[in-house]
């Protein structure tokens, strides 16, 4: 997994250079540079190798959908969403420029992402325009928009399971869902592996949400390098809110087992998938 993330921050380096007007590349480095898990795009390139795929292959798709996760990011810092100071123990994107570059930022990336799919892959067009269709459903208004303007829109009000199951979904499931279905459409994965690969990618999102309303709650800015504790404090609907730490566990833990068993049915065979699985049972627990 290191050996691919080493890969990934290269590229990522390597895609974003500084160019005029210097302040946007910047600020956009700043951000996708900052460090982090490389999740999303370590899954898509496993997920490409799993289905006989060539990772390179799917090296653009991959750093768009860090791209785009990043651009989550930078606008879910702002002051007009969840106003934090500080991500990945640095000052937030509107913190080290300023709010409008913030947001200009996270919008160039977005538009960015798409333009490393199209000129960056040396696939058939009709790969990259499938491919194309699963980064625009994550970005758009059916996906990560979509769960971030229920999730603020709920803050303080009645708790509501379907409505959190919605936030989950869209606001993190829908994101492995596009990462992990691209990699699978890369390879040429069948109809069967892709509705498998949809599948896990619900319940491997929705559980790693799960972790992070555990871990609002339980870890600190030390361990997190962002401030904990504003999810209960904002009144934010949440899983802990809604059930509290405990059943919270026993959920993703639920999830986790469906995640595996679709391994099993699917005879996928990955070290990365259950090192990530086993690491978000682990956090969970602390």
């Amino acid at each position: 997994m290191q050996e691919l993330i080493d890969i990934i921050n290269k590229k990522l380096d390597e895609y974003i250079p500084i160019n005029y007007p210097e302040e946007l590349f910047e600020s956009m480095r700043y951000s996708v540079l900052a460090g982090g898990k490389r999740l999303r795009p370590v899954m898509c390139l496993e997920t490409c190798r799993i289905f006989g795929g060539n990772i390179e292959d799917a090296m653009p798709a991959a750093c768009a959908f860090e791209m785009l996760h990043t651009q989550s990011l930078i606008h879910d810092d702002l002051p007009c969403m969840d106003n934090d100071d500080y991500r990945r123990g640095k000052l937030t994107n509107h913190k080290k420029f300023s709010y409008s570059t913030a947001v200009l930022a996270g919008d160039a990336l977005i538009s960015y992402g798409t333009q490393l799919i199209i000129e960056k892959s040396k696939l058939p067009s009709d790969v990259i325009l499938k491919v194309l269709q699963q980064y625009s459903l994550a970005a758009g208004a059916y996906g990560i928009i979509a769960g971030q303007i229920v999730d603020i829109a709920m803050e303080g009000k009645p708790y509501d399971f379907k409505i959190l199951e919605y936030i989950h979904t869209h606001k993190t499931a829908d994101l492995f869902r596009g990462v992990l279905k691209s990699g699978a459409i890369i390879a040429g994965a069948n109809k069967e592996q892709l509705q498998a690969m949809d599948d896990f990618a619900q319940n491997l999102g929705v559980a790693f949400q799960i972790c992070d309303d555990i871990l609002d709650e339980t870890s600190t800015y030390e361990e997190m390098g962002k401030t904990m504790g504003k999810d209960k404090a904002e009144g934010k609907l949440t899983y802990t809110a809604l059930f509290g730490i405990e059943k919270s566990r026993e959920k993703l833990n639920c999830l986790l087992d469906n995640a595996c068993d679709i391994m099993k049915e699917q005879n996928i065979k990955s070290e990365i998938f259950n090192n990530i699985i086993n690491s978000i049972r682990e956090k969970a627990e602390k």
